[in-house]
């Protein structure tokens, strides 16, 4: 049993995900997903704590890490590996065993990765996508990064083309489609906790869970 939460950058998707988990008595899994294989690959702490995957440099040394931690995905040790023969498909193919991995265990509430694409042949889970207005979201981002709006807009804009272009180019998946989906849910209109409580209650009615 787990449950996939894909979300549009600003939706409040990690919030939505940990509130599920606190009702169902689950596991959350976020940024503990680069954490773990990190730690795994003997990255210090200060890279392991720099969570934001659009850091170039911490992208580099994670899938030089990885690729030492994982023969197949790539050549030698990670110190015979130079950084520019890295391609991210290596780092795609690691992070596809770490979501497999992590979704065995179960009950888990898993956030991003392209966790639903991986997953999507996976019989007992529910797949959910998180949305707002764009609107809404450039105003929850310029207040939680203190940004201009202007530049709120910029990263909200670049996040959600990149997550687009992720799910194209490794999946042939349109990222957006609700088909894709068991629910897209508008946390603007709902709420964090109104979302996340139709997500709860959608796993009890499936598993007959209690609560």
């Amino acid at each position: 049993m787990l449950i996939t939460i894909s979300r549009q950058y600003g939706a409040g998707g990690s919030h939505v995900a940990q509130r599920v988990a606190d009702l169902l008595g689950w596991r959350v899994v976020d940024n503990e997903l680069v954490e773990r294989v990190a730690a795994e690959a003997g990255l210090a702490p200060e890279d392991v704590a720099r969570r934001e995957e659009r850091v170039p440099g911490f992208v580099q040394r994670l899938a030089q890490a990885l690729v030492a931690g994982t023969p197949e995905a790539g050549p030698g040790p990670a110190i015979a590996v130079p950084l520019s023969s890295l391609a991210e498909p290596d780092l795609v193919r690691v992070t596809e065993r770490v979501v497999a991995q992590i979704a065995a265990e179960g009950r888990v509430v898993l956030v991003g990765r392209a966790a639903a694409a991986v997953l999507a042949s996976e019989r007992q889970a529910i797949h959910v996508r998180v949305v707002a207005s764009r609107e809404h979201r450039i105003r929850v981002a310029a207040e939680r990064l203190a940004l201009s709006p202007e530049e709120a807009a910029r990263i909200t804009d670049d996040t959600d083309k990149n997550r687009a272009r992720y799910h194209r180019d490794y999946y042939k998946r349109e990222w957006a489609d609700p088909v894709s989906y068991d629910m897209t849910l508008n946390t603007e209109t709902l709420g964090l906790d109104g979302a996340a409580r139709v997500i709860a209650d959608a796993a009890s009615a499936k598993w007959g869970l209690d609560g």
